[in-house]
């Protein structure tokens, strides 16, 4: 019976593309295979390109945007949050963020995952961690040499709703990271991701749950190893988010004032996506706090 239970257990873990963090940080990134796909606009601040990578063998997409100027330009990576990826574009919801930080000088990276056209692959089942995989497989190449106007040693993360979930592992398996921006964040425990994603999707996602070991669960997330973060948090939430619960980001915030990492916290009048004057605090203290980590 024990072996039994034993095999069961390692099948849902490969079903879910369960990967802990001491794995991940196992693992050598950056597979090569980078190419500038076309350019895709020529702005006055900026050029927009269309990138890809391999990513454990598929060629993954995204987009970029290169501020004019020689550089070197210090990197932010935006990291969108759920979207059904068959209905996915390279132009998410996000790239108004990602417009806005090449507007103030910041060479920005917007990766879309595979699974999400025109990425190869499928999506990730269960846990998000394949995403995570690709955004350090991109990280690789940034600090290869992928982008010569790009200062790698001056790298920094804005995550929202998954994407800050995904920013949160990513950070653990990455020290070299100078600032992580949480925005309306999904949880460091991945218990609690799956049981929300299962609400939301009406049982249709998310299950999971019910299959996966607990002991895989912990080394899974990302809360279980938040005494070894090495890298600055600012976390953003809105008061009236009815999608992530904004506890989430208080409780991860008392999490880390108590381990003696440097966070700083921030609420708003707002839901989920900041519109109007909660989003224009929003990109103030986002400014601020990476004119900081990445000067």
């Amino acid at each position: 019976m024990r072996q039994v239970a034993f095999a069961l257990g390692f099948l849902a873990l490969a079903w879910a593309q369960v990967s802990t963090l001491p794995e991940l940080r196992s693992r050598t990134y950056g597979e090569g295979g980078f190419r500038v796909e076309r350019v895709l606009e020529e702005g006055p601040r900026f050029t927009r390109v269309q990138f890809s990578h391999l990513s454990e063998g598929l060629r993954v997409h995204g987009f970029a945007n290169l501020p004019r100027g020689k550089g070197l330009f210090p990197v932010v990576v935006v990291l969108h949050g759920y979207v059904e990826p068959s209905r996915y574009r390279l132009l998410a919801y996000t790239a108004r963020y990602a417009d806005w930080l090449a507007g103030e000088g910041f060479l920005v990276l917007h990766p879309n995952y595979r699974g999400h056209p025109p990425s190869e692959g499928a999506p990730a089942r269960g846990l998000r961690h394949a995403y995570a995989v690709d955004v350090l497989h991109l990280l690789a190449e940034v600090r290869k040499g992928a982008f010569p106007q790009a200062d790698a040693g001056r790298i920094a993360l804005l995550g929202h709703s998954m994407g800050g979930g995904i920013a949160q592992v990513v950070s653990l398996v990455d020290p070299g990271l100078k600032g992580v921006v949480l925005y309306g964040s999904m949880s460091g425990d991945e218990r609690r991701n799956l049981e929300r994603i299962l609400q939301w999707s009406g049982g249709a996602r998310g299950r999971e749950l019910f299959t996966l070991p607990p002991e895989a669960l912990r080394q899974a997330s990302p809360w279980t190893y938040l005494g070894e973060l090495s890298v600055p948090y600012s976390v953003h939430h809105g008061l009236k988010d009815a999608q992530v619960p904004p506890e989430w980001s208080w409780e991860l915030c008392r999490r880390l004032k108590a381990l003696g990492k440097p966070v700083e916290c921030f609420s708003y009048p707002a839901g989920h996506l900041f519109q109007g004057e909660a989003d224009r605090r929003f990109r103030q203290r986002v400014l601020a706090f990476l004119g900081r980590v990445l000067r």
